[in-house]
């Protein structure tokens, strides 16, 4: 028998994988960060052995969650202002908030409280876009989770920078400082089309191609954002961002709320991948995104929580079933975005959009080892006649009972393994006694 460092078992194993494989009593081998076999539990004991068995009586293993737009360090600006338009909730409270607070000891606290409520949600890669990027990615990859993480980019002063091109320089040092590593994969998130120029946006391009490097961005999230770029450009937002040369396959849009059909047939031409925030969206009431159709065109939608000051919570579960649930509602079809495409946008297509389709996103031979557990044993997931259904319509971030990045175990029997849980709710009280002055 072949040692390896894990098997992981579950009463279903969903693959994710091109045939969508489910896989009833299977289980996962798992040696150093790699999947190395998969299939039914009776065919893997007898070829592997391992001394850290994850047991799977009613539990479903499945790819680990990847949340493809969020501000992570945002999580200490949750609560703080609620219930009031997107423009007056950023100029009049969070910009000032964030003026006052950031700092890179203040972001690296803040994501270790993102990570630690993201992990214990299934969530084990996300995408984010914010400040000081190095002490987002040192604090990301101190507890262990996998990330694409943006090196913000605006037009105006903030604290990391005067100028666009302030910015740019210092995007390309965090660059510089964090590609190759194995957990963390750096970007460029200019923060919209209406915070940085035409020439900003060409600029942000150029050294996103000569590094190769994805990017991110805010697109056509608001009413009042097609009101503005289309008085300054006399196009769109998605139309603008086409002409300045910056769409294509390597750009994370998110939002894409106010997106017309010629709009979605330029995103599905260019392929860029679209985040979808509906929570977020729904609570500052942007509106809600036409996904349906952008699915329908082939845009490989996944899904995004943005910030926990805008939505309130990091949870890609419940995502899936807000949308699910809402575009059925919206579109009078029952049918439209089944539980099996829920799925997949949060798994396969999130990485897939993320550039990572060949690394993780399924459970699959070669790939590396981002896998969860969910225990559904639970009076609200009894009785199970259909997995994928349970997830998508059932299952909360708290049913969740294992999870594995790059074959480390992070979260064992509901609890962080990687960090001391106590400290970093510890920190995030004391950070709020200060924001509330």
């Amino acid at each position: 028998m072949q040692p390896v460092d894990y098997i992981i078992r579950g009463d279903y194993v969903i693959t994710m994988n091109e045939k969508l494989d489910v896989i009833r009593n299977g289980s996962v081998a798992v040696k150093g960060e790699k999947i190395i076999d998969i299939g039914g539990s009776d065919a893997i004991l007898k070829k592997y052995s391992s001394g850290n068995v994850i047991e799977g009586r009613d539990r479903i293993v499945m790819p680990g969650l990847i949340n493809t737009h969020t501000h992570a360090a945002m999580v200490y600006f949750r609560g703080l202002a609620d219930d009031m338009p997107l423009k007056d909730w950023l100029e009049k409270h969070i910009w000032p908030a964030e003026n006052r607070w950031l700092s890179p000891e203040f972001v690296f606290d803040a994501t270790k409280l993102a990570c630690l409520e993201m992990l214990r949600g299934g969530v084990t890669a996300y995408n984010d876009m914010y400040f000081f990027g190095g002490s987002v990615a040192a604090s990301t990859k101190e507890i262990g989770m996998r990330a694409v993480i943006g090196a913000g980019i605006v037009d105006f002063p903030t604290k990391t920078g005067n100028s666009a091109d302030d910015y740019i320089e210092n995007a390309e040092r965090f660059i510089n400082d964090w590609k190759g590593d194995d957990l963390i994969t750096p970007c460029i998130a200019p923060h919209s089309a209406y915070a940085c120029s035409p020439e900003t946006l060409k600029k942000i391009k150029k050294t996103a191609e000569r590094l190769d490097v994805p990017l991110s961005i805010h697109l056509a999230e608001t009413e009042w954002e097609v009101g503005e770029i289309t008085s300054r450009y006399g196009k769109r937002p998605v139309e603008h961002l086409d002409a300045v040369g910056f769409l294509d396959k390597n750009v994370m849009a998110a939002h894409c709320v106010r997106v017309e059909d010629g709009e979605i047939e330029i995103l599905a031409r260019k392929n860029v991948g679209v985040s979808h925030c509906i929570e977020s969206n729904l609570k500052l009431a942007s509106g809600i995104a036409p996904v349906p159709k952008m699915l329908s065109s082939g845009i490989k939608v996944s899904f995004g929580t943005d910030g926990a000051a805008s939505n309130n919570d990091l949870s890609i579960l419940s995502e899936m079933s807000t949308a699910a649930k809402v575009h059925k509602a919206i579109a009078g079809n029952s049918t439209v975005i089944d539980a099996r495409t829920a799925v997949l946008m949060a798994t396969k297509w999130g990485a897939d959009a993320l550039g990572l389709g060949g690394v993780i996103g399924s459970l699959e031979e070669g790939k590396q080892a981002d896998i969860i557990s969910i225990d559904f044993k639970k009076p609200h997931l009894t009785p199970m006649y259909d997995v994928y259904s349970h997830i998508v319509y059932s299952a909360m971030a708290s049913d969740v009972e294992a999870v594995m990045v790059n074959g480390r175990l992070l979260v064992n029997s509901g609890k962080l393994t990687s960090a001391d849980e106590g400290e970093i709710l510890q920190k995030a009280v004391e950070w709020g006694k200060k924001i509330a002055g």
